[in-house]
């Protein structure tokens, strides 16, 4: 819920520019993702121009909310009970260092 809650904050501050907009669309995105990530599929893919707003992406947000995701998806498979949610959350970690280009089935 904290990871959802910091994503939408992100999103707001990267939407009061103009050219933050399309970075606080995917925080959107991310925000909504995390709190359902459960039977959704992540299909990777774009284009030349996906790629430039992935690396923009990464050096302004992305490596520490992969990060976070990262270590909730670690402390989630301490236990047997939270293996699932884990993966989960391991899956949510490669969509945060590379939003763009993706679509969601």
């Amino acid at each position: 819920m904290e990871i959802a809650f910091a994503w939408f904050v992100v999103g707001l501050v990267l939407c009061v520019t103009i050219v933050g907009i399309p970075l606080g669309v995917q925080s959107f995105k991310m925000a909504q993702l995390t709190l359902t990530p459960f039977g959704q599929h992540v299909v990777y893919g774009g284009s030349v121009g996906s790629l430039l707003l992935n690396i923009v992406w990464v050096v302004l947000v992305g490596w520490w909310m992969a990060l976070g995701y990262l270590i909730a998806g670690v402390l989630n498979c301490i236990t047997v009970i939270g293996v699932p949610f884990g993966i989960q959350s391991f899956k949510m970690c490669k969509l945060a260092l590379w939003p763009f280009g993706t679509t969601i089935d």
